[in-house]
């Protein structure tokens, strides 16, 4: 089987995708992989095939822009990149094909170009989702832990908010450039991108267990939910000798982290620099931006640019981060305690997922303060109920064992539907 990986975003969408391809190339199959230049050498380093989708400066740019992390601001400049990448991203698929079976295509709800190569060249398409908050319904409110009371209400409202947002927001900030492209292909227009087409209709498949995100009643019925893929460099870099020296020399840290490709994070490193000074806390705080930490620390807290997430974190008391979900069902795995403060995008979902499961409290950037980051710490790691939940949600990990087994399987069914002679892909029949 031959195999096109698409995968537009940061480090959080690029990494659980490069262990469903060394999984598939594992099982014998040829698997080439699209993504920026930044991440070349970790696909290089999975046994891949690396195709270059722009380039490492327009990557950088992306993560530049203050706005990407301001809500409102934030999705267009989303939008922006996703739609300036679509037509490279079609020509890397219309040139990658042979047409002769046994070829699929996966790609993340980034690379919409994917999706237009489908329509047009009739390839198989699965659609890899990484978090719930992709995949509409009208039964849950991102961000929200619903009371029970209130479900009743959530539907007809969710109808009305979902309907509004597509008519003012989505659909006019990209059906037309996608229109117009899809228009030079020959193909009709399509609207309401976010309620139906941007996923696969041959197969959804989930990178997260029902039970962090429960499959809706509304979500395409070609969706399977699978697991975390839990990936990281441990095979390229490991932790430093300055770190397992600093983690063997006290009690366990608190680990901060604002995730991958967020270029603007001193405020939050500050703070949680003067946080644990304040406490006595032992601290590591995480990031390859050296410029965002503090000039001074305390002598009990450490910065590292990069530790593999499987290594450090069971060696940690607690998790401070962003929200991302590759970040989170890391802390979810290692069983301990999240701080989550997010910020754009899927980040307030995944943190209201997480406090509904019992292992999380969240906080507000502007109320990032040191007072609030203390007193939430005390109540996580002072709470037996939380360290039960945390508990529990790392059994059930461990208990599933590896979801990409599956991943793969679905994969595979896919490709087999390729028609002998091009034209339009059927449905899976399961």
């Amino acid at each position: 089987m031959r195999v096109l990986m698409l995968v537009h975003g940061s480090g959080g969408d690029v990494y659980p995708q490069i262990a469903v391809g060394r999984a598939l190339a594992r099982r014998g199959h040829e698997v080439s992989f699209v993504t920026n230049p930044y991440f070349a050498g970790a696909v290089r380093s999975a046994g891949l095939d690396f195709i270059a989708s722009g380039t490492e400066a327009e990557g950088r740019a992306a993560i530049d822009n203050p706005e990407l992390w301001q809500r409102g601001k934030g999705i267009r400049v989303l939008f922006d990149g996703v739609l300036r990448a679509m037509p490279e991203t079609y020509e890397i698929v219309r040139n990658w094909r042979r047409g002769s079976g046994g070829e699929v295509v996966t790609a993340n709800i980034l690379s919409i170009g994917a999706r237009v190569a489908h329509d047009k060249l009739g390839i198989p398409l699965v659609t890899l989702h990484l978090q719930p908050i992709v995949i509409r319904s009208l039964y849950e409110q991102p961000g929200v832990v619903t009371p029970e009371a209130w479900r009743p209400v959530v539907k007809p409202l969710r109808a009305l908010l979902t309907a509004a947002l597509d008519r003012w927001v989505f659909d006019p900030a990209i059906t037309p450039r996608l229109n117009d492209f899809r228009a030079t292909l020959n193909l009709p227009p399509v609207r309401r991108i976010f309620k139906d087409w941007i996923h696969s209709p041959q197969r959804v498949v989930c990178l997260f267990p029902g039970w962090f995100g429960r499959q809706q009643p509304d979500w395409p019925p070609q969706t399977r939910l699978t697991g975390f893929p839990l990936f990281d460099q441990v095979g390229d870099e490991g932790m430093s000798p300055e770190l397992e020296s600093f983690l063997d020399d006290g009690p366990a840290p608190v680990v901060f982290t604002a995730g991958t490709a967020q270029l603007f994070a001193k405020h939050f490193f500050a703070v949680s620099a003067e946080t644990c000074r304040r406490s006595g806390r032992r601290a590591v705080l995480l990031t390859r931006f050296a410029e965002q930490i503090p000039r001074t620390l305390p002598a009990s807290v450490m910065h590292a640019p990069y530790a593999p997430f499987s290594l450090l974190l069971p060696k940690a008391a607690a998790l401070v981060h962003h929200g991302g979900i590759g970040t989170a069902s890391q802390a979810l795995a290692s069983g301990i305690p999240q701080l989550v403060v997010p910020s754009n995008f899927d980040q307030p979902d995944n943190a209201a997922r997480l406090r509904r499961l019992g292992v999380a409290e969240s906080i507000r950037e502007k109320a990032y303060r040191e007072d609030a980051v203390e007193a939430a710490l005390a109540r996580l790691l002072g709470s037996p109920a939380v360290r039960a939940a945390c508990a529990e949600m790392a059994h059930r990990i461990a208990e599933a064992g590896d979801p990409l087994p599956a991943v793969c399987h679905w994969i595979e069914e896919t490709a087999a539907l390729t028609p002998a002679a091009g034209g339009s892909v059927p449905r899976p029949g399961s």
